[in-house]
């Protein structure tokens, strides 16, 4: 019976132990499935509630820190990314202790080994001060595991959100750069500011009209330009005259925005935007534009007196002889003040001046950047000399990027639109106003035509492109005369193609001499139009205009009015 009964409470420890391992197994299992539940319902809570829509930790750490930018066509211009940069701590080994093992010239040397372009004289000050601050920013990782091999504890390599501008110094003055402080500076990152921090909208990169590859084109052309006949600075636009939109605008010399140093804030000073300058014989074709529309020319036929014009103690006269007497047409093609004066005078100051507004020459140029000229205006009330030297583009100061608008508004049809940096899609284009009638527009396209075969504007008569356009050369304010006579702003403003202008370009020199290249002429016919004839035929394939040798604009009722033409 003993071993019976213990056999029986063997049995009874057996069960009590595996009933308690399958509650032990149950209560783990359960609080797994709880744990998973929780789990489930914080994922289901964060997925449909709007707190977890708008950002998440998790999310914003997968935006960039700084929204990207790019060309109209989804070419990157600026970005965002981690990198290391070079920062000196003193404290690095304590309060007390030394901040550097070697002695800063050591240092500063072995430093300049990793980084040639380093100032090595201001390093070694800077670590022998023993002030703490950036000795470099953007350093590549295999540039921070060289300094590390240093073995300076207080040279240290921390991670920082980086802006990165892929293109280099292209396009510097249209995107700026940003600070040190994280906020953008002087271009669209200034403008854009808000928009590319922002964490709901940072994740949508930025198109801007620009097109990279006509960008490139023009400041390759305006460098080389330069370079040829020595100038000091150059400027160019490339136009959409139907939107308004800019596909290339540039500055030159240029900073670069990946390394701002004292050389680069001196070269930010924008060109295009922001000096004003006379720019001379490119206003004629304005001022005969504004006389044809207001019925004062009504046949290009007739004859002017060509003489210089006396106006009480002044005199106007043209650079050199160029008859007794010009019809409108000869005027543009050979470019004289004394005819441009004359027709101005038939118009009058109030009707000079109010297509001047309507052209928005009164104003700063409408555009995003934050650099923006005022105009040089002569005031509410314009004198007749006045009004008779600005037809010829003297008495004003403007920007390029006002005449480039300008002369999209008398290709285009007659409609004057503002300019922007931004990309607009189908139907965005804003409506503009009329300043020419159409038959007006119709009618300058064939005078600018004719010009660049038979004038001053041959140089920039690109084969196929019917390219048409006005040089001007205007002598800088300054001078016991009020001018000084050996410094010129050389400017060439175009459309092309004439038979349906779809783009405008200036190409803009400041004080170019006169060298081998350009035959030893300083004008814009020797200088600023073969940029533009060098440039049409790089970009025309990339915009959509091809040449084509078959077609151009009819000039065939003008013709008999240019001798040229008929030799």
């Amino acid at each position: 019976m003993a071993v019976a009964s213990g056999r029986v409470q063997l049995v009874t420890v057996r069960q009590r132990s595996l009933t308690l391992a399958r509650w032990r197994i149950l209560w783990i299992v359960l609080g797994f499935v709880f744990v998973a539940l929780l789990a489930l319902v914080r994922i289901s809570y964060l997925g449909m509630s709007d707190q977890g829509l708008r950002g998440t930790s998790l999310e914003e750490a997968l935006l960039p820190p700084r929204g990207e930018i790019t060309d109209r066509n989804g070419v990157p211009l600026a970005r965002a990314f981690p990198a290391y940069a070079l920062w000196f701590n003193p404290k690095a080994l304590g309060e007390g202790g030394a901040p550097l093992v070697r002695d800063p010239a050591t240092v500063a040397a072995k430093l300049k080994a990793i980084f040639p372009d380093l100032d090595e004289t201001a390093v070694t000050a800077q670590l022998a001060s023993g002030k703490q601050g950036y000795i470099r920013r953007r350093v590549l990782p295999e540039e921070a595991n060289r300094v590390q091999e240093i073995g300076e504890l207080a040279l240290e390599m921390p991670m920082e959100n980086d802006r990165h501008y892929p293109q280099g110094s292209m396009a510097a003055h249209v995107l700026g750069y940003v600070a040190a402080d994280g906020k953008g500076r002087v271009g669209m990152e200034q403008v854009l500011d808000a928009q590319l921090s922002n964490p709901a909208t940072r994740g949508t990169p930025v198109a801007l009209s620009i097109d990279s590859r006509v960008q490139g084109a023009l400041e390759d052309e305006l460098r080389r330009g330069m370079k040829l006949v020595q100038a000091q600075g150059g400027a160019g636009i490339v136009l959409d005259v139907d939107t308004g939109e800019v596909l290339a605008l540039a500055s030159l010399p240029e900073f670069d925005p990946n390394k701002i140093d004292a050389r680069g804030e001196k070269l930010m000073f924008n060109r295009v935007t922001n000096q004003v300058y006379e720019l001379g014989s490119t206003f004629k074709p304005l001022s005969v534009a504004a006389a044809i529309d207001a019925g004062v020319v009504r046949n290009l036929g007739r004859r002017w007196d060509a003489s210089p014009v006396k106006v009480g103690r002044f005199s106007i006269k043209d650079s050199h002889d160029m008859g007794a007497d010009l019809n409108v047409v000869e005027t543009l093609i050979h470019s004289s003040n004394t005819v441009t004066a004359r027709v101005v005078d038939e118009l009058g100051p109030e009707r000079m001046r109010r297509t001047m507004i309507d052209l928005g020459m009164n104003e700063r140029p409408y555009i995003e950047l934050p650099a923006k000229g005022f105009p040089i205006w002569p005031g509410e009330k314009w004198r007749r000399l006045r009004s008779m030297t600005i037809g010829y583009g003297h008495g004003i100061a403007v920007t390029p990027l006002h005449l480039a608008s300008a002369y999209a508004a008398m290709v285009n049809g007659g409609i004057w639109r503002p300019t922007t940096l931004k990309k607009l899609g189908p139907g965005e284009a804003p409506k503009g106003r009329r300043v020419f009638k159409a038959s007006t527009s119709s009618r300058m396209r064939q005078i600018l035509r004719a010009i660049s075969i038979y004038g001053t504007g041959k140089n920039a008569d690109a084969p196929g492109y019917r390219v048409g356009g006005k040089t001007g050369s205007a002598e800088k304010p300054g001078g016991k005369a009020g001018y000084r006579r050996t410094a010129l702003v050389s400017t060439f403003a175009a459309a092309f193609p004439m038979d349906r202008p779809r783009y405008v370009v200036i190409a803009m020199l400041d004080e170019p001499r006169g060298t081998l290249a350009s035959s030893y002429q300083r004008t814009a016919a020797w200088n600023a139009a073969p940029i533009v004839g060098r440039l049409v035929p790089r970009i025309g394939p990339l915009i959509g205009v091809r040449p084509d040798d078959t077609r151009d604009v009819d000039i065939s009722d003008i013709k008999p009015l240019i001798p040229e033409a008929n030799k």
